[in-house]
């Protein structure tokens, strides 16, 4: 009786497993991170996503319900029309079931109503504009590492509340550079702050002086710079040049990445106070990880990087929990799912696809404060999940008015 019992349990295991594997589309599950891999934004993202996701990937065992896992990559160059190339080819031909990262808010917001129409999910990690979980949200489509909700409420408010109550912005002229001023001014707005100005430039850019000098003149006492990537690194070199820290105006780096303070120097970055998802050197977990990935990349994780390996993981934890490979079955799996890894602490995934994780209020050392290499910030506070992002009751989301 043991051994027919004990058959009987290795045929349901066969039975389960292959009725698993069925249920995978073709046979496997294929991921495809999209990002950019050789402008501004290749630093913060880049090969650094793709190695990311590959060690997510080998970490998970490099299968899921007895079937391989595969990845692709692709530069979408920052462009809007490039990324739904891409996207488009890669599902109607390449069959990849989950699109992986994706910088440029233009980008994500092309790519989500590919996948809504094509009915595939995304999970961004670098792309920023909140409007991903509002107006634009999908069933379809998941935002993990921040946005500019979280950005604009972490540093904005709390610079009112320290007293930078007249602001002068300098924001890129795309939809996450708006979007990153609106979400901010309102935070100014409802501290008793006020905007004086503002100027849109060009995406990318390389000359700020003029921009620079508009932003002096306003006499603000916040120069916030809602851009990224190569944007801030210009504009913070430039601003130094032009001594305007010197001079008593603070400058608010409102999306700022350990790979611009690394490329800047502290010399340079001393002192910008930002906000972020994640820091390499916050506790043992996040050491642990962020070395592992330093001896495969060569540079510390950004917070993008940290959050496409997390994503990755578990959308993998959920295809293997559902069963399947069907994008709305997976979905809800995730939510289901409990979130708890070195990137997302205290986190939730809610039903118009955002992340609410713990973010981190963070100021730039100076030289003398730092000890070791890639020692740059110190934690000012932890802004708790619960507050870190838009309330429910203030999104645009359709889903959560069903």
């Amino acid at each position: 009786m043991k051994t027919l019992a004990a058959l009987l349990g290795m045929c349901a295991v066969v039975a389960y497993a292959s009725g698993a594997a069925a249920d995978l589309s073709d046979g496997k599950v294929k991921i495809g991170v999209i990002n950019d891999q050789s402008g501004i934004y290749s630093d913060l993202s880049g090969m650094g996503g793709v190695r990311a996701a590959e060690m997510a990937i080998e970490d998970f065992g490099g299968t899921v319900l007895g079937q391989p896992i595969e990845l692709v990559y692709a530069d979408h160059q920052n462009k809007a029309d490039i990324a739904s190339n891409i996207v488009n080819k890669w599902i109607d031909e390449d069959q990849v079931d989950l699109i992986s990262d994706l910088p440029s808010s233009p980008a994500m917001l092309a790519v989500q109503e590919i996948v809504r129409q094509k009915k595939r999910l995304v999970i961004v990690s670098t792309g920023a504009t909140s409007d991903f979980t509002g107006k634009a949200c999908s069933p379809y489509g998941l935002h993990w590492t921040y946005d500019t909700y979280a950005l604009a409420h972490g540093t904005g408010k709390t610079l009112v509340e320290q007293g930078g109550d007249t602001w002068f912005f300098l924001t890129a002229d795309y939809a996450f550079g708006h979007a990153l001023q609106r979400d901010t001014t309102a935070f100014i707005e409802q501290g008793g702050g006020q905007v004086l100005g503002s100027v849109a430039h060009p995406f990318p850019n390389q000359d700020f002086s003029s921009f620079l000098l508009q932003a002096q003149a306003s006499g603000a006492k916040i120069i916030g710079l809602a851009n990224a990537g190569g944007d801030t690194i210009n504009s913070i070199k430039q601003a130094a040049e032009f001594g305007i820290v010197e001079a008593g105006q603070r400058l608010a780096g409102l999306l700022v990445f350990i790979s611009d303070v690394h490329s800047m120097g502290l010399q340079t970055a001393q002192g910008v106070v930002l906000t972020t998802g994640f820091y390499w050197d916050l506790d043992d977990k996040t050491r642990e990880w962020s070395k592992r990935f330093f001896e495969r990349h060569g540079a510390m994780p950004t917070m993008t990087h940290a959050g496409v390996y997390s994503s990755v993981t578990h959308y993998l934890k959920a295809v293997e929990a559902a069963g399947t490979d069907e994008p709305l079955a997976v979905a809800a799996k995730m939510r289901e799912l409990p979130i708890d890894d070195f990137f997302a602490r205290n986190a939730r995934l809610r039903k118009d696809g955002r992340l609410e994780h713990d973010m981190y209020l963070a100021q730039v050392k100076a030289p003398e404060e730092s000890k070791y290499d890639w020692d740059y910030y110190t934690i000012l506070a932890t802004i708790p999940a619960a507050e870190a992002f838009r309330p429910e009751s203030e999104s645009e989301c359709y889903l959560l008015k069903e």
